[in-house]
C-alpha cells in the first residue's frame, strides 16, 4: 500500500512567524537529531535571507507523521517574490495562511491569498503570535474572513478552518484557553483538513518544473509536483513546451524531499514533489513526460515585471579596481544564468549600446537582492535609476497602482497624510487604536520610489510601511520625489578633513576624510535643492602670519552610510550607483560639469 502524501505552502506577511512554524514543523517530524544544535529559521538558508530577516527563495522539506509524508513549501512574503509563490501553488492541494494575532491580515497576505483562492485551493489559517499582550485572535479571524470575502472566495473558501500557535515556542491549539504543550495539534490539523495527493500511477509519467536550482555536479535541478504516473532514473523523456515544441532528454538522477535534505531514489511516483537531474535545458512551466504525444500541463502564469533599470558596464575613472567581472559578456553571462532560475525577471540585452542591459523585475527589493548577490560574487557594474514599466491599455497609457498600509504613533499621522499626498497618493481607510494610526492608500509605483528614507525620517523609525501591487490604472501625472541636490566632487584625488568641514553645513555628506574620490562623484546632498560642484580635496593653507581663528577645531559630523537600497532610492535620472564587491559609489551620468550643462 503507498505512503499517503499531503502537500502544502505556508504563507503569509513578511515577519508573521512563518519560517519560524516551519522550523516547529521540521521538529516534529523528527528531521534534527537529538545533539544537533537547530538554528532559528532554519529554511533561511541565504545568506540575504539571514541578513534581512525574510524569505526571498521558495523551499522544499519533508516530514512524516502517523505514516503520512507531509511535503511543506516555504515560501516568500514579500510582495517582489511573488513569482516564487505563484508557481509554487502549483505544485500544493492546500495553503496555510500564517496571521499576526495583532497585527491581523496586511497588504502581502492580500497578495499571496488572492494567488492561492484564484487557484482554487483550500486554505488552512493559523493565527499566530497569540502569546502578545496586545493579541486580540477573534478580530484577526474576522477581518481574515472579511478579506476572503473581498477576494471572491467560494462558499467552500469561505468556511475556512482555523487554530492558534506560538510558533516561537512550538506550540499549537484548536482553542486559545486549550494546554499550550507542543505542535502536534497543527499537524492533526493538516492531516484532518488537506487532501491527500492523488496518487494516479496507471497512466503516462507527467510533471511540471515549479523552481529550478544549480549544482556544480549535477547541473540544472528541476523541482516540482508528479502530477500522474511514475518515473526511474536512467529514463528517456520528452519534454513538452507551452508552444507545443518537443525535445528528449535522459534522466540521470531522482531525490524526493526528507527533511531539508534531497533523498536519491531509483524510482518517483505521482502526488509527490520531487527533484530531478539530467535536463540541462528544461524550464519552469515546461511538461516532463514519458509520452511524446501527451498532452502539456496548463502554463505557469507569472505576473509581468513592474520596475526597470539598467546595467552597465562600470566606466568610473576606478573601473576595474576591485571587481574580479567587469566586462558586458561576464555581466550578460551572468543575467543568462540567472533567467533560468529567476522566474520574475526579464532582461533586454540588446536595450541601447552592447554595454547596457535593461533589466525588468517585480520591485526594488527584487532588484536589489539580485544587484547584491552579483556584488558578493565579484561583479563590478553600474545601475540607472529604477523606473516603472508602463504599459498601454486601450491606447491609454497605464501605470501599476500599489496597495500601502503604514502604522505609526497617532501624532505622526497628518505629516504622513501629507507626505503621500504629495505624491499622488489617495488615502482609503484610517483607524485610530491606542495611540497607534493606521493608514491606508492608493498610490502609484512611481510614488513609493525613494520613500522609505523620508518615512523613517518623519517617523523617527517608529513607523511601519508595507505596500503590494493593486491595480493598472491610468497615468497620473508628473510626481516631484527628491527635494534636495547632490555634492559633486570636481577634482579627482584624496579628500581632507578641511575641506569636508566647509562642505558639510550645505548637507549630510555620504563620504570620510582621506577616501579617494573622482570628479563627478556625488560625494553629499545639497540642502538647497540643487547640484553643487564642490572641491573635497582642498587642503589649509599654511602661513607664517598668525591669527586667533586659524586654528579651530575640525569637527566632522560622521557620514551617512550608502547602502544598496538607500542609492537605489536616492539617485535621479541623470545619475548612476557604482556597485563593487567592496564599495558602493554614487556619481552622475556624466563626469565633467561641462558635459552635464550641454544636457540640461
Amino acid at each position: 500500500m503507498k505512503q499517503e502524501i499531503r502537500n502544502i505552502a505556508i504563507i503569509a506577511h513578511v515577519d508573521h512567524g512563518k519560517t519560524t512554524l516551519v522550523d516547529g514543523l521540521l521538529k516534529a517530524g523528527g528531521v534534527f537529531s537529538e545533539h544537533e544544535e537547530v538554528a532559528t529559521c532554519v529554511m533561511d538558508s541565504n545568506d540575504q535571507e539571514k541578513e534581512r530577516g525574510i524569505t526571498i527563495y521558495a523551499k522544499n522539506a519533508a516530514i512524516t507523521y502517523n505514516d503520512t509524508k507531509i511535503n511543506i513549501v516555504d515560501t516568500p512574503g514579500h510582495a517582489d517574490f511573488g513569482s516564487e509563490v505563484e508557481r509554487v501553488l502549483k505544485t500544493v492541494d492546500a495553503t496555510i495562511l500564517v496571521v499576526d494575532a495583532y497585527e491581523g491580515p496586511m497588504p502581502q497576505t492580500k497578495f499571496v491569498l488572492k494567488k492561492s483562492l484564484e487557484q482554487g485551493k483550500k486554505v488552512l489559517v493559523v493565527v499566530n503570535k497569540i502569546d502578545k499582550d496586545s493579541a486580540r485572535p477573534k478580530w484577526v479571524i474576522d477581518q481574515v474572513f472579511d478579506l476572503f470575502v473581498k477576494l471572491g472566495a467560494t462558499d467552500e473558501q469561505l468556511d475556512f478552518p482555523y487554530m492558534y500557535s506560538v510558533a516561537r515556542d512550538g506550540v499549537a491549539m484548536k482553542e486559545v484557553e486549550d494546554e499550550r504543550k507542543d505542535i502536534t495539534p497543527l499537524l492533526d490539523f493538516i492531516l484532518e483538513h488537506v487532501p491527500a495527493a492523488p496518487q494516479n500511477v496507471e497512466t503516462d509519467f507527467r510533471m511540471q518544473p515549479a523552481t529550478l536550482s544549480y549544482d556544480n555536479f549535477l547541473g540544472r535541478i528541476a523541482v516540482g509536483r508528479v502530477h500522474e504516473g511514475t518515473m526511474k532514473v536512467n529514463q528517456t523523456i520528452t519534454i513538452l513546451t507551452p508552444t507545443g515544441a518537443r525535445r528528449t532528454g535522459k534522466i540521470s538522477k531522482l531525490f524526493t524531499f526528507k527533511g531539508m535534505q534531497r533523498v536519491p531514489m531509483e524510482e518517483v511516483s505521482a502526488g509527490d514533489i520531487v527533484a530531478i537531474a539530467g535536463l540541462g535545458d528544461v524550464f519552469v512551466g515546461e511538461t516532463i513526460t514519458s509520452n511524446p504525444d501527451a498532452e502539456p500541463l496548463p502554463a505557469i502564469d507569472v505576473d509581468p515585471p513592474s520596475l526597470a533599470m539598467y546595467f552597465m558596464v562600470n566606466d568610473s575613472p576606478f573601473a576595474g579596481k576591485e571587481g574580479k567581472y567587469v566586462t558586458s559578456r561576464q555581466i550578460r553571462d551572468r543575467l543568462e544564468k540567472e533567467l533560468e532560475t529567476n522566474v520574475g525577471l526579464h532582461v533586454e540585452f540588446d536595450s541601447g549600446s552592447g554595454d547596457s542591459m535593461k533589466v525588468l523585475g517585480r520591485g526594488e527589493m527584487h532588484l536589489a537582492v539580485l544587484i547584491e548577490t552579483m556584488r558578493r560574487e565579484g561583479f563590478e557594474l553600474q545601475v540607472s535609476q529604477p523606473e516603472v514599466v508602463f504599459r498601454d491599455i486601450d491606447g491609454v497609457q497605464h501605470e501599476p497602482i500599489e496597495n500601502v498600509t503604514i502604522s505609526v504613533p497617532e501624532e505622526i499621522g497628518g505629516k504622513i497624510i501629507e507626505m503621500m499626498s504629495t505624491r499622488k497618493g489617495q488615502m482609503t481607510n484610517m483607524k485610530t487604536e491606542n495611540s497607534i494610526t493606521n493608514l491606508e492608500f492608493e498610490i502609484p509605483m512611481r510614488g513609493l520610489l525613494g520613500i522609505r528614507s523620508n518615512f523613517i525620517i518623519l517617523t523617527k523609525g517608529e513607523g511601519t510601511m508595507f505596500s503590494s501591487f493593486a491595480k493598472m490604472a491610468p497615468h497620473v501625472g508628473d510626481i516631484e520625489k527628491r527635494q534636495v541636490g547632490s555634492l559633486i566632487s570636481g577634482e579627482n584625488g584624496t579628500t581632507t578633513g578641511y575641506s569636508l568641514w566647509k562642505l558639510q553645513e550645505r548637507g549630510p555628506l555620504f563620504i570620510g576624510a582621506a577616501l579617494e574620490v573622482y570628479e563627478g562623484m556625488i560625494i553629499g546632498e545639497h540642502n538647497q535643492g540643487t547640484d553643487l560642484t564642490v572641491n573635497p580635496i582642498k587642503g589649509k593653507q599654511l602661513t607664517n602670519v598668525r591669527s586667533s581663528g586659524a586654528d579651530d577645531a575640525i569637527n566632522l559630523v560622521p557620514p551617512v552610510v550608502v547602502t544598496l537600497e538607500k542609492s537605489l532610492e536616492y539617485i535621479k535620472e541623470d545619475e548612476y550607483v557604482e556597485v563593487t564587491p567592496s564599495s558602493i559609489r554614487l556619481r552622475k551620468k556624466h563626469l565633467k560639469e561641462i558635459d552635464r550643462k550641454r544636457d540640461r
